[in-house]
């Protein structure tokens, strides 16, 4: 019985993008695996006409070959000179990395490297500090508990004077097959847990782990402008590789902690300043904090209302990896007096007399007159 076409079978064209094989591969794969038809002759059938399709087109010069001799190339004594096709070596292993390989980051083979340990683990560390020390900049020392190299076995796990074996069980490449089927399983070896070497005589310091949990104090240098969240990565600084592998990184997380006088806002800063009523009705000159612990004065203009806000350029926080400094906005709030003496009331009742008169108020004055003209009365 002839074969069918390979591109048919894929649906694609002869012209397809390896792209568009691999996902025309993917949708069908998913369709016709025996997982998913379980008893059903027919789609294991269909299941292994589409992946041996596939790992010929997906191959340059394989595709090359099928496009020049069709399936005569890969049949024994074909013109192609390829000789059979062995849909043997096409397991489960390798069908789920061709499947969900990108989507977990390169698959599973990335994660150990043949005699190489495991990456360690990257930390996180909040850090809170003060609106000030973000503004100049600080050294912060923090204690961190975590897994460190064990110095009496350098992290190898053996004891002095040995050193680890291949694993017999996989032959140092920490992943072992099994056939089933047509199928071709790959898992990690469960003797070494695909470090690919064995420890015979393990360090009694760490019992063989090549680790051992430290508290460490580490100096963190935090650049002036970082704002809340800022992330400062300390690389080398998480936990120890296993078995001379790589160490993790430290992530150090900025947390501002609330401040008596002022808000952020980006580079910006605001601050609620109280005025007494006398100096926001006659205007004046007062003096406001700025973060770098200096004050400034600052121009109050007569009849100023609570709530007018004053801008003061350049008194704000300091821009992270930059020279310029944000704006400091002062908000005024016009205070009223309270524990009169009796004269002091009698001072306020003869201006209120001639206030009402002289129209002095005509923000107060224009709302009841709206009131009026809404209601009627």
């Amino acid at each position: 019985m002839p074969k069918t076409d390979y591109y048919e079978l894929l649906g694609v064209s002869r012209d397809a993008s390896p792209d568009e094989l691999k996902k025309a591969y993917r949708k069908l794969a998913m369709q016709h695996h025996p997982d998913k038809n379980h008893g059903n002759k027919d789609a294991e059938h269909k299941f292994k006409e589409i992946s041996e399709a596939y790992e010929v087109l997906r191959d340059p010069q394989r595709r090359a070959a099928y496009d020049r001799y069709g399936h005569a190339a890969f049949e024994q004594g074909g013109g192609g000179g390829f000789g059979g096709f062995d849909f043997g070596g096409v397991g489960v292993g390798d069908f789920f990395e061709e499947m969900f390989g990108e989507i977990l980051g390169g698959g599973r083979r990335g994660q150990r490297q043949q005699g190489g340990g495991a990456r360690g683990n990257d930390l996180r560390y909040d850090l809170q500090i003060t609106l000030e020390e973000a503004f100049r900049g600080a050294e912060k020392t923090i204690k961190i508990s975590s897994l460190a190299t064990c110095e009496p076995c350098k992290g190898q796990g053996t004891a002095p004077g040995t050193s680890p074996v291949t694993c017999a069980m996989c032959d140092g490449h920490g992943r072992v097959r099994a056939q089933q089927g047509f199928f071709t399983i790959e898992r990690t070896c469960p003797t070494c847990q695909g470090a690919g070497r064995v420890i015979k005589d393990p360090c009694k310091n760490c019992h063989g782990v090549g680790r051992v949990r430290k508290e460490r104090a580490l100096a963190v240098n935090i650049p002036p402008g970082v704002e809340n969240g800022t992330r400062i990565r300390l690389a080398g600084e998480g936990e120890a590789g296993q078995q001379g592998g790589h160490a993790g990184d430290l992530y150090v997380i900025i947390a501002l902690a609330p401040h008596p006088l002022f808000q952020r806002e980006g580079a910006n800063l605001y601050c609620r300043v109280p005025i007494p009523m006398t100096l926001a009705a006659l205007g004046g000159m007062i003096e406001v904090p700025v973060i770098d612990g200096t004050m400034v004065e600052m121009k109050v203009d007569s009849g100023v209302q609570s709530g007018h806000q004053v801008r003061i350029k350049h008194k704000g926080m300091t821009v992270l990896r930059g020279a310029a400094r944000g704006d400091l906005y002062v908000e005024l709030i016009a205070e009223t007096p309270v524990h009169l003496s009796k004269r002091q009331k009698e001072l306020l009742q003869e201006f209120a007399i001639e206030a009402e008169a002289n129209k002095t108020h005509p923000a107060s004055e224009g709302f009841f007159k709206k009131v009026k003209e809404v209601f009627g009365k």
